[in-house]
């Protein structure tokens, strides 16, 4: 296993202070009843162009000190509570780390759980508490590769705010002329009610160590393939590749269950949706809700079906959204999260939580050297899907998390395997 050292570590400071009169950034409702870990994301760039190579940590320092100006609050502090960001322009962790191995040996592992080098050590999906907001580290692979990776406070960044982060800070570094232009105003649309529940938060658990990623790749030509099939057998109009990628590797999440306790159980999938809009694209923060979507029966299970349920379940989320005051829907997500987390106390149901980050830009994130090879995440929870633009083209990428002995079945599931390819094939 790859070993790192670190090279050094230091505070990033913003460029520019921040202004006392946004010293004190609230978090909103949405924010403080979301999960309080930092999210981590690694970005993979083979050997650098000569011109690059001695000046790296250089150009991501001066870039990531001037977004941390439009950025401030990933620089601050968050309260015991969490309730506000003080920001008081402390910095961001900063890391240089050397790994004794090549890239290769990290991106050519069948199972992702090898990229944990690249992260700080038990940070990833660790308590935000107490830790910068924020945590950069770039890793020197001995081949003269690197690896960019960044662990982001799920308290004060949703998917979407990070994605808008990470790409203008690569636009920064291509650029230091360019100016982002997020707005920090999430609570004046989810304000923390006065008489709030300090301890209401969505439940959340912490990776187990028996727990393994892999990542599949949903090609663009077996995405319309599963579209064309599921609309054949059905009533089903349009389905997105995240509905039948997701209904896939469900499928296949039953089958693997059935064939180890000879039954069936009832099932329950999260999907999360972007509430911008209603609000705007740029207010950064929490602004996600929940889609509960259940099945009781096998038959309820077979894509066409589930892709039928999945679509119901979204529109009844929007037609109950739409007509909803703002500052209403934190409170009916956290409502949302604790039917799933009696759900998963009560153990009646297999539960499966799928989140999405395409669409985002994050696969061709390009600090000025190219774009990476690989983006991926930390090993997280058992039952784990990621959705993740693939490289190139217009397919899928989804790292998928279960138990040890739940992947050696699933990984050989022949639905899957007909629709999907391992990103990395094993060789074992």
């Amino acid at each position: 296993m790859a070993s790192s050292t670190i090279i050094s570590r230091k505070m990033i400071k913003l460029l520019s202070p921040t202004p006392p009169s946004l010293r004190c950034h609230k978090l909103s409702f949405m924010d403080h009843i979301n999960f309080h870990l930092h999210s981590p994301y690694a970005f993979f760039y083979p050997k650098i162009p000569q011109n690059y190579s001695s000046k790296i940590s250089q150009i991501l320092e001066n870039s990531l000190s001037k977004v941390l100006s439009f950025y401030y609050p990933l620089a601050g502090k968050i309260n015991n509570n969490y309730t506000y960001v003080d920001c008081n322009d402390t910095g961001v962790e900063y890391l240089n780390v050397r790994i004794d191995c090549p890239m290769s040996q990290i991106i050519d592992d069948p199972y992702n759980d090898a990229v944990g080098v690249v992260f700080p050590q038990d940070l990833p999906w660790s308590s935000s508490w107490n830790r910068s907001p924020l945590v950069v580290q770039l890793s020197h692979f001995d081949c003269g590769g690197i690896a960019v990776s960044a662990c982001t406070s799920h308290t004060i960044f949703d998917g979407h705010s990070l994605s808008k982060f990470i790409n203008d800070w690569a636009s920064t570094a291509r650029n230091m002329d360019f100016k982002p232009s997020p707005q920090f105003n999430a609570s004046t649309f989810f304000p923390l009610p006065s008489e709030t529940n300090l301890s209401s938060t969505l439940p959340t658990t912490h990776p187990s160590k028996r727990h393994v990623s892999r990542m599949y790749n949903f090609s663009s030509s077996n995405l319309t393939r599963l579209k064309d099939m599921v609309t054949k057998e059905s009533h089903v109009k349009n389905p997105t590749r995240i509905e039948v990628a997701s209904a896939l590797v469900h499928k296949c999440g039953v089958t693997m269950s059935m064939e180890k306790s000879g039954m069936f159980k009832p099932t329950l999938m999260t999907h999360a949706m972007n509430l911008r809009p209603p609000i705007p694209l740029n207010t950064m923060g929490n602004a996600v809700c929940i889609i509960l979507t259940a099945t009781v029966t096998e038959d309820e299970v077979k894509l066409p079906n589930f892709v039928a349920k999945l679509q119901k379940d979204k529109q009844q989320l929007r037609d109950k959204l739409k007509d909803m005051k703002t500052d209403m829907m934190p409170l009916y997500t956290l409502e949302l999260g604790k039917n799933a987390m009696n759900i998963i106390e009560k153990d009646t149901h297999d539960v499966y939580v799928c989140s999405g980050m395409t669409n985002t830009g994050l696969h061709k994130i390009d600090f000025g050297w190219g774009e990476p090879v690989r983006v991926t995440l930390a090993t997280s929870n058992k039952n784990n899907f990621i959705f993740m633009d693939e490289q190139s083209g217009d397919g899928l990428n989804v790292l998928i998390t279960l138990t040890k002995d739940y992947m050696l079945k699933f990984q050989s599931n022949k639905e899957l395997l007909e629709f999907a390819s391992p990103v990395v094939e094993s060789t074992k």
